[in-house]
């Protein structure tokens, strides 16, 4: 594959971060040492490292669970999030019925909702799943119903003058101008669609990278709950990351200033 200039540009851009990263993880390894710190009270980075290739096959195995689960969650919550939001913005009646009990949902800590769905449900994984909608339902929600309520309503004008329906126009003209914030909503749900499985198995399961942390905790094993912690976050980047290559490919077509980022410095 040839690396054209723009790839190198981008690739480039990334350097800061993985030099303060390195250099953060080079700092711990050296406090660890300096400061005698024992190793089943703060590991070093070098000793979570050895910890991963140790337990690569366990970790993977949970990782799994917890990918899956992760996977329906958040897939759910997106056919949900987005048939609801249409629903408020077609409908006055739908907005004032559902709308305010979804701001009131975000009052409650999803946190203590999690053990009554384990006595509810069970501790398979529709409770896991259920903990991930709620985590993620809210923010892809919002931005749907902002980013459908975007359009100028001059564009709305001219489309009624071509002769287009209520239903064309929602289609041709309002969901195209939803996309940057449809994806805006993903990409805060693809984060906390991970910790929502996490919780998940927190409270009740018996596989899965939450489910292995307890139980290292409860050992004392504080290397192997680093190692399931920077699995976590590595899954976590990831699922960010095909969110934002898939906003990518889906805004290609569109004009720049749509993906545009302002800065107000120069760096």
């Amino acid at each position: 594959m040839i690396m054209t200039p723009s790839v190198w540009f981008r690739l480039f851009e990334w350097i800061p971060a993985v030099i303060v990263m390195v250099a953060l993880l080079i700092l711990w390894e050296l406090l660890v040492h300096v400061m005698d710190i024992q190793s089943w009270l703060l590991p070093p980075p070098s000793v979570i490292a050895m910890e991963i290739c140790n337990s690569f096959d366990i970790l993977m195995k949970h990782t799994g669970v917890t990918v899956s689960e992760t996977v329906i969650g958040f897939l759910i919550s997106v056919l949900c999030a987005v048939g609801l939001a249409s629903g408020i913005v077609w409908s006055r009646t739908v907005e004032r019925a559902t709308y305010p009990i979804i701001i009131a949902s975000q009052t409650i800590p999803i946190i203590t909702i999690a053990p009554l769905l384990i006595i509810w449900v069970g501790t398979d994984i529709h409770s896991k799943v259920i903990v991930i909608v709620l985590f993620t339902f809210f923010p892809i929600v919002i931005n749907v119903v902002q980013g459908l309520r975007s359009v100028e309503q001059e564009m709305v004008d001219m489309f009624r003058t071509l002769g287009a329906s209520p239903f064309q126009i929602f289609l041709k003209l309002m969901i195209p101008s939803a996309l940057p914030g449809f994806f805006a909503g993903l990409k805060v749900a693809s984060v906390f669609s991970v910790v929502g499985a996490v919780i998940g198995e927190w409270f009740g399961s018996s596989a899965g990278l939450g489910w292995f942390i307890k139980i290292a905790g409860g050992q004392f094993q504080t290397a192997r709950i680093f190692a399931a912690i920077a699995v976590l976050s590595t899954v976590a980047i990831l699922f960010f990351l095909l969110i934002v290559f898939l906003e990518k490919w889906s805004l290609r077509k569109y004009p720049p200033t749509a993906q545009r980022v302002i800065r107000l410095g120069e760096s």
